[in-house]
């Protein structure tokens, strides 16, 4: 399931004192089952391009290809597209509305005309991916929860579609760091079972740097990085310009290397910077 965004322009409020070029010339390709770290400044453009990949948008011009079909097309059915490419909004517990967490999960797999001993168990698969046993939590109201639990079954909902692409934008805000933590480790396991697409937009540039295979980099409404995260990283001042943070184990690195310490400018997760440091000191 791969998507291609092709020359992709779009204007909020065109004609009018208020207009604002939102995209301008996009085009990357995000290949099937790839873990994509989407980061941008709020005005980056972020939001705007990930609600063109499952049509809630449509583009002033350019293409969006899903398995190489132009969403645009009228020949496309937006339920079909919608399917293959789930998106998560922000703070998506605001749009539980069912009496029981199991209700709330079942919702999406209902519309999709499956029977019910598949619907039951893409419930139990999605409550026991995202740490939220069944029997203890089925009967449960989800205003109940916790924030971070809240959160688990929004996100549960949508993964028990089984879409083939899943778009998160900043799924841990406002959560604490533990339930930040968790919901992060809950994502990374079900880009793991399900070997599906991930794209995760954030503004936290260490989670990013964690998860993702490549990082895109949105400023004033232009990709203007996609690449390794190593390789996205190293252009520090670059990042630093446009008002973005890199990891901080970057500038370690940078620091040790300007003091004639030996160590590889090819890293940069802190279990790996730990252990090159304890190699170099027990030299």
């Amino acid at each position: 399931m791969s998507i291609e965004v092709k020359n992709l322009n779009y204007v909020y409020m065109k004609d009018t004192p208020f207009e604002k070029k939102a995209l301008n010339d996009v085009s990357f390709k995000i290949n099937d089952g790839e873990f994509i770290g989407l980061i941008g400044h709020t005005g980056s453009g972020k939001s705007t391009l990930i609600q063109h990949m499952n049509g809630l948008l449509k583009p002033e011009s350019g293409q969006i290809l899903v398995d190489g079909e132009d969403i645009s097309s009228k020949k496309i059915k937006l339920s079909d597209i919608r399917k293959k490419v789930g998106l998560i909004f922000q703070y998506p517990e605001y749009q539980l509305f069912e009496e029981t967490v199991e209700k709330d999960i079942a919702f999406g797999p209902k519309n999709l005309g499956l029977s019910d001993d598949e619907i039951d168990k893409r419930v139990r698969r999605a409550m026991d991916l995202v740490e939220l046993p069944f029997e203890r939590f089925k009967d449960l109201s989800p205003f109940e929860l916790s924030g971070g639990e809240k959160r688990k079954v929004s996100i549960a909902g949508i993964v028990a579609m089984e879409p083939k692409v899943l778009i998160l934008d900043e799924p841990t805000a406002g959560l604490d760091p533990k339930s930040r933590m968790n919901i992060l480790d809950n994502i990374n396991k079900l880009h793991k079972e399900y070997k599906n697409t991930i794209i995760l937009v954030s503004h936290n540039i260490d989670d990013i740097a964690e998860f993702s295979d490549r990082v895109l980099i949105m400023e004033n409404g232009k990709n203007i990085l996609f690449d390794t995260p190593i390789n996205v990283f190293k252009n520090v001042e670059l990042l630093q310009s446009i008002g973005l943070d890199v990891p901080q184990t970057i500038l370690l690195i940078r620091e040790l290397i300007k003091n004639n310490f030996d160590i590889d400018d090819n890293i940069f997760k802190l279990e790996d910077v730990v252990c090159a440091i304890k190699l170099q000191l027990g030299k």
